[in-house]
């Protein structure tokens, strides 16, 4: 049939592997632009984003292996080899001849029989090496056995990996394919045994999250409807703040979300349970003004207005003017009112207000609105959600953090000359980083002694893991947020 998806999952993948550069490139919008091209399209993705997440380990066994270097390999022919290696390593389930002969089959498009036979050759080499390709982790020789989850790996039968115990942010950094650097950091600030956690929780399959629209919906009403067209979903028991916090649902199985049923109604938004925290540990009322001072596309603006029963007033506003369109987008969709999306000046306060957003003008009292609570998620390393965003491992530097820092300080800054007295700020980032989190936040309440800091939480990443609390496992991104008061009785010019 005409127009019909032709190419393979793994033909896709490649495809897109080759295009991708980690340093200027996403790897969605090169797989979003192919996936009409297979029928597939899971497959294509785990693919696609398996293979960079584990990347370093993944070259570290190509090298050690084959006898040849990365750079030595031409691009086409090392996406093939990629794939193969990151299914042979993390899918043990799937057979090794299927694995091989598909990387060959797909090799045989770049070009001729030599192709093909390097392609076997390197691949059917690190097969040779593998002594269990699942294994007991807790059992297994360090040296020898990449991590595949908390309870396996993948065994080889000889060292190549670096000590653990003389260097355990060397083996850290290439075993989940982290920098060294970033790693680093978080044993000096975590710990071992919390940096390890971490690190699978920067590795793993990310789950899918839903938060219910209680203005239109309830989570078993949803569940029910998702039940009832043959979606798998179950509820999550317990997520952390708030104290009337709605409790969200994972979607067990893969699913186009925009496909769900439910989502063009308006029922749930996506949004990972560590997200949710920020706007939890705020706990905006009814009758607030709030700013969103960093909204787009809106996640958490459409949170502050179910939190507060589409019953506050609620001023959005981003830098982005297209991101503030896909806020716009998801307002409508969800039905919520109570939010005016605003375009910001380049001073906020300090020019007119353009509202874009559904209801009327924004007044302000001497060019400068204030709130009752600011919200301001900046922007940020995004070490919190490196599973999610993989291409953040590739590009982060203690250069970059050190300007984001600046830029995270100077929003602040400004959030707090846009709070009324008694009123709250809620800082948060999804960065791991002391500078972005707690160090910065001190660092403002000592220049700023009329805040004080009601209560911060810092959420380290996390793979699903079954708990005796909680058998059934549940996956989180990491997140931080800090709520700091201005004083009553503080004194605005």
């Amino acid at each position: 049939m005409p127009g019909s998806p032709s190419l393979s999952g793994r033909a896709v993948a490649a495809q897109v592997l080759r295009q991708f550069d980690p340093q200027r490139a996403y790897a969605g919008p090169l797989l979003n632009r192919l996936l009409n091209k297979t029928s597939e399209k899971q497959r294509a993705t785990d693919l696609v984003f398996g293979t960079i997440r584990n990347l370093l380990a993944i070259d570290t066994v190509i090298t050690e292996f084959s006898g040849r270097r990365i750079e030595r390999i031409s691009k086409p022919l090392l996406a093939v080899i990629r794939i193969g290696v990151y299914e042979l390593i993390y899918s043990p389930d799937s057979p090794p001849y299927s694995i091989v002969n598909e990387a060959v089959n797909t090799a045989k498009h770049t070009g001729g029989k030599k192709q093909t036979g390097f392609v076997n050759a390197v691949l059917r080499a690190v097969l040779r090496h593998m002594a269990e390709r699942r294994t007991e982790l807790a059992t297994a020789h360090a040296l020898r056995t990449l991590p595949q989850n908390v309870e396996s790996g993948c065994a080889f039968d000889i060292d190549f990996l670096p000590d653990p115990e003389t260097d355990l942010a060397s083996y850290l950094s290439v075993s989940f394919s982290l920098p060294l650097w970033l790693v680093a950091e978080w044993l000096d600030e975590f710990g071992p045994e919390r940096t390890r956690d971490i690190c699978f929780g920067c590795n793993r399959r990310p789950g899918v999250y839903v938060r219910v629209n209680p203005l239109k919906t309830t989570e078993a009403a949803l569940l029910e409807r998702l039940t009832a067209e043959d979606v798998q979903a179950e509820q999550v028991p317990d997520i952390g703040p708030g104290r009337h916090g709605r409790l969200p649902l994972r979607i067990t199985a893969p699913q186009s979300v925009a496909h769900l049923p439910g989502f063009a109604e308006g029922w749930f938004t996506v949004q990972d349970v560590a997200a949710s925290h920020a706007v939890r540990l705020l706990d905006p009322q009814p009758g607030w003004t709030i700013l969103d001072l960093c909204a787009a596309p809106g996640t958490k603006t459409t949170q502050l207005a179910e939190w507060t029963r589409d019953e506050a007033q609620i001023v959005a506003t981003d830098i982005d003017p297209k991101r503030l369109a896909k806020l716009d987008e998801n307002l409508a969709r969800l039905g919520h009112r109570s939010v005016t999306v605003v375009q910001t000046p380049s001073a906020f306060g300090s020019g007119p207000i353009r509202p874009i957003g559904p209801i009327g003008p924004i007044p302000n009292a001497k060019g400068v609105r204030r709130f009752d609570a600011v919200l301001l998620d900046v922007p940020c390393s995004n070490t919190g959600v490196l599973a999610k965003r993989i291409e953040a491992r590739f590009r982060i530097t203690p250069a970059s953090v050190t300007k984001l820092a600046q830029t995270q300080r100077d929003l602040l800054e400004k959030a707090a000359r846009l709070v009324k007295p008694g009123g709250r700020i809620c800082y948060s980032t999804c960065s791991l980083q002391r500078a972005e989190n707690g160090a910065l936040v001190r660092a403002f309440l000592e220049a700023h002694p009329q805040f004080e800091l009601v209560r911060e939480e810092l959420t380290l990443p996390s793979m699903a893991r079954a708990t005796h609390a909680s058998p059934r496992p549940f996956d989180h991104d990491g997140a931080y947020a800090a709520v700091l008061a201005l004083r009553e009785g503080t004194i605005r010019a």
